[in-house]
């Protein structure tokens, strides 16, 4: 098998990895994905903050701090409208020294995870840029990737299929799914008496919706997540916390995965086009089968009737709730295992990578004869 050379990026506005009580789904990805090729043999650059620690790729900080590990600049951050000006100003700074470096360091792949950082230096280089897009295809986010099917050097990563649907016609070179580090969610085979929900407290997560269903089922139910203020708490859940209906906080990540384990069933009503759903799977890593809408990618993630129920309605999840003794837990465990793995993750990235230097290749040769 052919080694590559490659380039990676996606943040300097933390150090990589991130501390644990941050949780930064791409960046954690493209730690995992860069040492995890590194280990393999590829060559890898990691693009990252002077404070990141590699063990296996190669880190290149240009000396520059982490966003929030300067004072000052830290200090700026917490205005919203400064905070994307500074860091897109330093991620396109690490951006452009990729780039720079391209030609020279003869890197077969440049693997971006900012999309909205890359797509105007990606036409300055021959060399195939690879961006993972980790944000549903609506909004700004569909507008700046429209302007990448003319731009042959680009190639996309999906996270899951249905992510595509709005956009099918890009230059779509895979899906590769997110994996998670199973070592952190332990098996459970005998839960407690409760179910769960969690995410961020905003109307398409559907956390209302949780709880009006573990009102009528009537189970206990504990909400983790937040933030516990402002027009949507204070509607939404505040009200109906009693009880059965449970918040235990905003919890740090080291103890996400407790708090999936001892659940009986997660319930996962987003309003959303969800474009993966790291929380389907950390909780069927736990063993905790999860109900969720045919929404986004939740029937790709879930294996329907085996690790959880895709559910049409409200009245069909109270159905399901008093079914969820037929879902074997071992199941759960197991599914996760075959399909979302770091380990997994990366052995589909690197198949990825390697069919595009063929192709890249191959029409390298075309044209030179």
């Amino acid at each position: 098998m052919k080694k590559l050379k490659i380039a990676i990026f996606c943040t300097n506005e933390w150090p990589t990895p991130p501390p644990q009580n941050i949780f930064y789904a791409p960046l954690w990805i493209s730690y995992w994905v860069a040492e995890g090729l590194a280990k393999k043999g590829h060559k890898v650059f990691y693009f990252g903050s002077k404070e990141s620690k590699l063990n296996y790729a190669k880190l290149v900080s240009l000396d520059i701090k982490a966003i929030k590990y300067n004072k000052r600049l830290a200090e700026l951050t917490k205005n919203s409208y400064l905070n994307e000006k500074i860091v897109n100003f330093y991620e396109q700074l690490m951006i452009s020294k990729i780039y720079q470096m391209a030609e020279k360091e003869k890197f077969d792949i440049i693997h971006i995870h900012p999309y909205q950082r890359c797509i105007n230096f990606a036409p300055l280089s021959k060399i195939p840029t690879v961006i993972t897009v980790h944000d549903p295809l609506e909004g700004i986010t569909k507008h700046f990737l429209e302007f990448t099917k003319n731009i042959p050097q680009i190639h996309l990563i999906s996270i899951s299929n249905s992510q595509r649907k709005s956009l099918p016609n890009l230059n779509w070179t895979g899906t590769v799914y997110n994996g998670i580090d199973i070592k952190k969610f332990k098996f459970n085979s005998k839960p407690e008496n409760y179910w769960v929900a969690a995410g961020r407290f905003v109307p398409e997560k559907g956390i209302d919706l949780a709880i009006k269903i573990a009102k009528k089922a009537k189970i206990k139910l504990k909400l983790a997540g937040g933030p516990a203020q402002g027009k949507y708490w204070e509607k939404n859940i505040k009200p109906f916390l009693r009880k059965n209906i449970e918040y235990v906080g905003m919890l740090p990540y080291s103890k996400i995965p407790e708090f999936y384990r001892k659940a009986k069933g997660f319930l996962a009503l987003h309003r959303w086009q969800e474009p993966f759903g790291l929380v389907f799977v950390e909780s069927m890593a736990c063993g905790t089968p999860v109900i969720a809408f045919k929404n986004g990618s939740a029937p790709e993630i879930i294996k329907n009737g085996k690790t959880g129920f895709i559910i049409n309605s409200l009245k069909d999840a109270i159905h399901k709730i008093k079914e969820i003794e037929k879902i074997d837990r071992k199941d759960c465990r197991n599914w996760v295992k075959e399909n979302f793995t770091i380990e997994k993750m990366v052995e589909n990235y690197e198949k990825v990578f390697l069919k595009i230097t063929k192709n890249a290749n191959r029409n390298h040769f075309r044209h030179s004869r």
